[in-house]
């Protein structure tokens, strides 16, 4: 069960809106084929009652009604209201799976409690609705009150529920604490069905969700990068890359090729920027950098694993720096079409690792150009040159720009306006490029950096990702002005293409 759009979007800062919440459900069922998913908490706002409406209507019409979930409360019909208006069918009953929150939180008796459990329960099937029950705190509940959780399930197990979930809410429980406790509920209680909920506070909410398989637990709820309060929870892609390659005799629907698609549009839409380093759909977890390694990988792929790119729909990668060695280069080269003799293969590699040592990040894109320099070769030349421009932004004014650009020794010049001053750079570029009658690369993505320690009068970084319709390439320019560092990042771009 994904639980992407409700536990996920507590996540500090993020509100996902109703279309993105449809568009996020659609991609998650349809595409990534999860079971189920968690769209909502019942009486949060109006807006989260317009986008479990627009979901559950998508939904009817697709057959998907009933692997829609909702959380709701033990609040007499008040949950039970909200749903029938929202076209829910199968709600997430929050109730307390410790001692010590019913004491302290809600101040009352157990068999008070479940009274008060078993009439929601009553209502909602009363209501045609499918209930499953959340035992919150469940993990300390284990720890410091078992009696008062077995208790409580002896309850549950005489109740018209689908589903028990236990939570590990403050994710306190290390992988032997989940199979101790899972093994024991499950073999105890072999007529419920037991979903486990991990979080990821001492990042270990992979490893529990192993292990609480392995325990035997019939479900389990992940979400799209790992979102969720605090440390956030199990995350997607891990846990089923862990499962599909440590437990093979478990089989899930999940489509691992549209792991990395989903994974960058819920980063979109969320604003969470994904951790470089992030297993399975981080920017560098497919990134060699030593070059003993792209020496190994050239010769025999000695560093391959079982958890290839290609699975997840991406691209090994080898990276440019200090550590960079002749394996390292030549693969990036071959990429680029471009083969060098050994002596100048060294020369090459000396200079990166140069430059890796003052900190430069040297990409595939610059390689052409740190061969034009050391070898003072004809490979690229700089066939285009932006001669001089006037950049201005007025009040009340579109931001125009004026640009005499250079192409092979002819000289042009235009003026344009744009939403900004680089669009109106990129705009008046466009002018020059269509009296050629070319067209230029599709701008994929931009991205603005300041060094590590730096200034807001600092050198800023602007690394431009592009397509030309056959392949993605990176340039980058480096400038004390945004604008004027994203113009030397598209100079780069006009003598590589």
């Amino acid at each position: 069960m994904d639980t992407t759009l409700r536990d996920g979007e507590q996540t500090s800062g993020v509100s996902f809106s109703p279309p993105e919440k449809l568009t996020i459900a659609q991609l998650l069922l349809v595409e990534l084929k999860v079971d189920r998913i968690e769209i909502a908490s019942a009486r949060v706002s109006e807006g989260e009652l317009a986008a479990v409406k627009a979901i559950t209507k998508w939904a009817k019409a697709n057959n998907f009604l009933d692997r829609i979930e909702v959380l709701t409360f033990v609040d007499g019909d008040v949950s039970v209201k909200w749903m029938q208006e929202a076209g829910a069918k199968v709600m997430n009953l929050l109730t307390k799976g410790s001692l010590n929150h019913l004491t302290h939180q809600l101040k009352k008796k157990p068999e008070q409690h479940f009274e008060e459990v078993a009439a929601v329960i009553a209502l909602g099937k009363k209501k045609g609705l499918e209930c499953n029950v959340y035992l919150e705190d469940w993990s300390n509940g284990m720890r410091h009150s078992k009696e008062y959780v077995f208790q409580y399930l002896d309850f549950l197990q005489g109740l018209p529920i689908k589903r028990v979930m236990l939570p590990d809410t403050l994710g306190i429980l290390i992988p032997s604490e989940v199979t101790e406790y899972i093994s024991e509920i499950v073999q105890r209680y072999p007529d419920l069905h037991f979903d486990f909920h991990a979080h990821n506070d001492y990042d270990l909410g992979t490893a529990n969700v192993l292990e609480g398989v392995r325990a035997g637990a019939h479900g389990i709820h992940l979400t799209v990068n790992g979102m969720g309060e605090r440390a956030g929870n199990a995350p997607l892609a891990s846990a089923i890359a862990v499962l599909n390659d440590f437990l093979p005799s478990v089989k899930t629907f999940v489509n691992e090729a549209s792991l990395y698609r989903v994974s960058k549009l819920v980063e979109t839409f969320s604003g969470v920027r994904i951790p470089a380093n992030k297993p399975v759909v981080g920017e560098n977890v497919f990134t060699q950098t030593a070059g003993i390694h792209a020496d190994g990988d050239k010769k025999n792929k000695l560093y391959f694993s079982d958890l290839m790119p290609e699975r997840f729909g991406r691209q090994r990668k080898y990276a440019l720096g200090k550590t960079s060695g002749k394996a390292n280069i030549e693969n990036n080269l071959q990429q680029l079409g471009i083969q060098l003799s050994d002596p100048d293969l060294k020369l090459v590699t000396q200079r990166i690792i140069e430059l890796g040592d003052r900190k430069e990040v040297v990409t595939q894109a610059d390689l052409p150009y740190i061969i034009s320099d050391i070898l003072d070769s004809k490979t690229i030349q700089e066939k285009v040159r932006v001669e001089n421009y006037v950049l201005t932004h007025s009040k009340s004014l579109r931001p125009s720009v004026t640009v005499k650009l250079s192409v092979n020794g002819e000289v042009f010049e235009e003026h344009a306006q744009g939403d900004g001053q680089y669009d109106a750079f990129m705009n008046a570029l466009k002018k020059v490029y269509k009296k050629q009658k070319l067209e230029l690369p599709t701008l994929t993505d931009y991205a603005v950096r300041i060094p590590p320690g730096g200034k807001s009068d600092a050198l800023c970084e602007t690394i431009i990702t592009w397509n030309d319709g056959n392949k993605e390439f990176k340039t980058r320019g480096l400038d004390s002005d945004q604008t004027v560092s994203a113009i030397k990042a598209t100079q780069k771009m006009l003598n590589l293409i």
